[in-house]
């Protein structure tokens, strides 16, 4: 017993490295809109497309990423994540040097394929690695890497990719042809750097999954064959799961990737864009320390309870931010992270509740419903482009309503 205990503490933390790493990489996203907005010069729904087609991969990678997981396993399947996720990093090479929105585009999708078989092996490992009861508490701490990732990344992309002007097509165009490719060359190495970087060190932790056995999980989904995903889909409380994970990252997606621009507006934050990421590093930091406080919380209070609270607060803090302006619009708009905190890992877990050989099935389904991230940040994009940043907030608003119906009644639908 003292073995198998061990073996799972190992586990976790092996698995919390790994949730850091796609925090990491979900956030700098956060960073590379606004940059790559003034480098091809877009338009908000066009820029938004960098989150269509990221969480996209979601959507239509989670059910080839579900039949990898019942083929290979978890181990397996984690690896094979991590190196087409470094892969994809790699690719912003090219995509930099050619400064071709196309080639970012492409490499956003094949990242995210990697993070979504990432994502359909994790979220249940991790949620199975131990007592039923508990599943909540070891997902939210789990999660709670994965935010300190979030966290990290818009300070450290800020500083790496912002930290110079970006110059648009009527600016470029008056300076000199070698003005121009010395520009270009700056551009590129000031995203090809740190994506290198995340490269190198996804291709390592393969390496260690690899080293390193992670305890086989009785009763878990892995192996099952005899069930179907039409089996899962005929199940309400699938849906119900699967349209708050839509709604919930969605919000969650679209209040970090329009933060940049809405602090930068003179009526509210009026900063650069470099001061403003880091503005965005505290919006995930909150989502970081509530996820810490909702594992602890998660031992003692019921995970219906805690996520339909945090959901109104959150959807309070939405309606502030948007009858508001200055210091109070930037204090509230940065407060909803903390309250994002234990949605998703409490949402997760309720959707593959009691679900025993279905849950590789139904985690597969829950992970596709992350398509949310595409669809309502460019939903918010074309809203924004007519009323404006402040009132586009209301998109978010509505996600949060039905989070809270999730958490008090849609959870508990037979």
């Amino acid at each position: 017993m003292n073995a198998r205990v061990a073996g799972n503490r190992t586990a976790m933390a092996v698995m919390s490295t790994i949730f850091f790493m796609w925090g990491f990489i979900t956030v700098l996203n956060d960073v590379l809109i606004p940059h790559l907005k003034s480098v091809f010069t877009l338009d908000y729904a066009q820029v938004m497309l960098v989150q269509f087609t990221f969480f996209g991969a979601y959507f239509l990678m989670s059910l080839p990423s579900g039949k990898v997981l019942s083929r290979y396993g978890y181990r397996a399947s984690i690896i094979i994540g991590l190196i087409v996720t470094g892969i994809g990093a790699l690719l912003f090479l090219p995509a930099a040097q050619a400064r071709s929105y196309g080639l970012f585009l492409f490499a956003f999708f094949v990242l995210a394929s990697g993070i979504t078989l990432l994502q359909v092996a994790a979220n249940p490992y991790v949620s199975l690695l131990g007592p039923s009861r508990l599943a909540s508490s070891r997902l939210n701490l789990a999660q709670a890497l994965n935010s300190l990732g979030t966290m990290l990344a818009p300070t450290f992309g800020g500083l790496l990719i912002l930290s110079t002007a970006v110059l648009g097509a009527a600016e470029l165009a008056k300076l000199s042809p070698a003005a121009q490719a010395a520009y270009k060359l700056q551009q590129a190495h000031s995203v090809q750097g740190p994506y290198v970087g995340i490269a190198l060190v996804l291709f390592a932790l393969a390496v260690i999954v690899w080293l390193f056995h992670l305890p086989r999980l009785e009763g878990a989904a892995e192996d099952d064959s005899t069930h179907r995903f039409a089996d899962a889909l005929k199940l309400r409380r699938v849906w119900l799961g699967m349209l708050a994970i839509f709604v919930y990252v969605g919000a969650e997606v679209s209040i970090g990737s329009f933060m940049i621009n809405y602090l930068s507006l003179p009526e509210i934050g009026h900063m650069p864009e470099a001061r403003a990421a880091f503005f965005v590093s505290l919006y995930w930091g909150g989502a970081m320390v509530g996820r810490f406080i909702g594992s602890a919380l998660l031992t003692r209070i019921d995970t219906r309870k805690l996520l339909a609270f945090n959901a109104s607060i959150a959807a309070l803090l939405v309606i502030a931010t948007m009858l508001t302006h200055g210091h109070v619009a930037v204090a509230t708009v940065v407060a909803i992270g903390l309250f994002n905190s234990v949605m998703f890992p409490n949402i997760f877990t309720l959707g593959i509740e009691d679900f025993g050989p279905l849950t590789g099935k139904v985690s597969s389904l829950l992970v596709m419903a992350i398509v949310g991230g595409a669809i309502i940040p460019l939903a918010q994009g074309a809203i924004a482009d007519h009323v404006g940043v402040h009132h586009a907030y209301v998109l978010p608003l509505l996600c949060y309503c039905y989070i809270i119906y999730y958490g008090l009644k849609g959870s508990r639908v037979a």
